[in-house]
């Protein structure tokens, strides 16, 4: 048996990934430069030049994102990995929940 692949269901998928992932790392990018600007590690023309950057890149995203019809795709798997990493950093804060959800599964 063959398997069978749409090619631009798949495409739309990696898209959509890639995109989401890029992001994650944007959110993440922009939480440290909030903390470094708070921190004063940060000439006001680094600020300028790193806030331009950030409003570029969130720019460019917001347009790949329309241009391939992607925007609702990117939001539901940003949405499933934020779920995702609540309750894993849920589970490290509380050990004792993780260990009676493990023990109520298998059990």
């Amino acid at each position: 048996m063959a398997l069978q692949v749409d090619e631009e269901s798949l495409k739309h998928g990696v898209l959509t990934l890639v995109v989401t992932l890029v992001e994650v790392i944007q959110e993440a990018l922009e939480t440290q430069a909030v903390r470094r600007m708070e921190g004063g590690d940060l000439t006001e023309e680094e600020q300028n030049r790193l806030g331009e950057a950030l409003l570029e890149l969130d720019e460019a995203m917001d347009q790949i994102k329309a241009d391939h019809g992607i925007t609702g795709s990117v939001s539901d798997l940003h949405r499933g990995l934020d779920e995702v990493v609540d309750e894993v950093v849920g589970k490290l804060i509380n050990p004792q929940q993780w260990a009676d959800e493990t023990e109520r599964g298998s059990g």
